[in-house]
């Protein structure tokens, strides 16, 4: 098969005997594809050679580490922004809110538009937007213009770190994904971490348009990489989306070309769609290609939030992420409150928890796909996307333990050591275990790895967007102890929403699967 658009020319062309016009599709078969993922493809990404697939990698992880970047940079240069523009402080906290929330929300839909067009598409189109946006902040002068291309940055940044992991499943295979996925977060988990060093760096030699001028020249290069060196990785034969909706076209156009070729005396013969269709099984189709208005976000998005193991994890990792918006920007403000310490100072211990992030990264995706490949063999050969969320159940107990304990510790303002430690800690539990419910969202959603994610990515920014919110009101109100002990609750409560699917999710998705060979789910 080709891995561009393999539209047939005849209905005669069909790899496969069909019985129903629900196959009028090279790459359609008579029965959903259970296996997608392994269908035969020309120049196929996983053949690839390993300096290739791994600039890959580098190209996407660099490119999302902006979206980090871009929602805390901005936190060193609130007073001079504040003063400037004029903006109150409400309007400043709204252009932060509005930027996270963007983030989760915008990558419904350039998945579904990397499904159709491919995934280097929507990299240029976004980092083109994202670059805009930022030059337009820096040179704002009224904070409703500020705020306004701060969304347009916030749904340029979205593309490459919601995409990013369905591009890497484009071209790594199961069974080490987890690596590559812990060593993909690192850019982006770094980003919050160094984004208050950078930016006060930046508003002290520059004011506050520094930071965003250093965004946009970091968008134009990260924009200039995918326009020049970046080889799609997307193939439409392991889309399910795309197949679903070029399955669709077709069926339109031969419907068509059936009414236009059969003679009115045939007409009564021909009483259904399905006869018309016979009539004219050698008759040529038209050239089809699909295009952007092909794009429905809602319907992948749909399909997948009926499976039950997905609505569970993905509240799960959803929740996992967002604790990392809120550590940071409520314990900067106890660190400036109680400590007095500047933007500079608040960065520096800050990264303690971004190095926490990372360590946890690299080391949670190894075990996971250690785990992965020691259950494998255990099981003859055979692996199930649930076996990668066995090796969470340490995390998944260690994890509110941490965030207990970092909650005294920054309540009764210990040493400073005290408080490194303990987010250092938060870090990397936090994500060694959200590295393997990332992986697994993408091994269990077949075809469909980037509306997945992108769903991700919309649970995650809701969420983070709802914690930023209430966690101010929490912090003044109840002290840091109690608000992170109420937070560590909810982490507990996401934490058996991850075992009920390592336990369940496989009984679930054979069920899912009953009913799509049943054609239930997608007609």
């Amino acid at each position: 098969m080709n891995s561009g658009i393999s539209t047939p020319k005849t209905e005669a062309s069909l790899p496969s005997v069909t019985k129903s016009d629900d196959d009028a599709a090279t790459v359609v078969h008579e029965q959903p594809i259970l296996d997608i993922e392994h269908m035969p493809v020309a120049d196929d990404p996983r053949q690839w050679s390993n300096f290739r697939k791994n600039f890959i990698l580098l190209q996407v992880a660099f490119g999302s580490m902006i979206a980090g970047l871009g929602g805390n940079i901005q936190n060193p240069a609130i007073g001079e922004m504040e003063t400037d523009l004029p903006a109150t402080p409400s309007q400043i906290s709204l252009s932060l809110s509005l930027f996270i929330l963007l983030q989760g929300v915008v990558p419904l839909v350039w998945a579904s538009i990397s499904e159709v067009k491919g995934r280097r598409f929507v990299y240029v189109v976004s980092m083109a937007i994202f670059t805009i946006g930022s030059v337009v902040v820096a040179i704002s002068k009224s904070i409703g213009l500020l705020i306004g291309f701060r969304c347009f940055q916030a749904a340029g940044s979205s593309a490459v770190m919601s995409i990013g992991a369905a591009t890497l499943a484009d071209i790594y295979d199961p069974v080490e994904r987890g690596t590559k996925m812990g060593i993909y977060y690192i850019a982006p988990l770094l980003g919050p971490s160094i984004g208050s060093i950078i930016g006060g760096g930046l508003t002290t030699a520059f004011t506050w348009r520094g930071p965003f001028y250093f965004l946009a020249i970091m968008g134009g290069i990260v924009f200039m990489s995918f326009l020049l060196f970046f080889k799609d990785t997307f193939r439409r034969e392991r889309s399910l989306t795309y197949q679903s909706v070029l399955k669709a076209r077709l069926r339109e156009a031969k419907k068509t070309l059936a009414v236009e070729n059969v003679k009115p005396e045939d007409q009564k013969s021909c009483p259904n769609d399905t006869d018309i269709e016979k009539q004219v099984i050698q008759e040529t189709l038209p050239e089809i290609k699909l295009g952007l208005l092909d794009v429905n976000p809602l319907r992948p998005m749909a399909f997948i939030l009926r499976r039950k193991y997905n609505l569970f994890m993905l509240t799960a990792s959803g929740l996992y992420f967002a604790f990392a918006f809120v550590v940071v920007y409520t314990t900067s403000r106890t660190l400036g409150t109680y400590y007095l310490y500047d933007p500079m100072n608040i960065g520096l211990v800050l990264l303690a928890y971004g190095i926490g992030t990372v360590c946890g990264s690299i080391v949670g995706g190894r075990w996971s796909d250690y785990e992965l490949s020691r259950l494998k063999s255990q099981n003859g050969g055979k692996s199930t996307p649930e076996m990668r969320l066995r090796c969470t159940v340490h995390g998944l107990v260690i994890f509110p333990l941490c965030v207990i304990g970092y909650a005294w510790v920054i309540q009764e303002r210990v040493n400073i050591a005290g408080v490194c430690v303990m987010l250092f800690a938060c870090g990397f539990v936090s994500i060694f275990v959200y590295t393997s419910t990332l992986a697994y969202i993408v091994d269990s959603n077949v075809g469909r790895s980037s509306s997945a994610v992108a769903l991700n990515s919309c649970f995650r920014g809701t969420f983070a967007f709802i914690f930023e919110e209430i966690a101010v009101p929490m912090q003044d109100g109840l002290g840091d102890g109690w608000m992170y002990t109420i937070i560590a609750v909810i982490m507990m409560i996401s934490g058996l929403f991850t075992i009920l699917v390592m336990l369940k999710g496989a009984q679930w998705r054979r069920e899912a699967e009953e009913r799509e060979l049943a054609g239930a789910d997608e007609k």
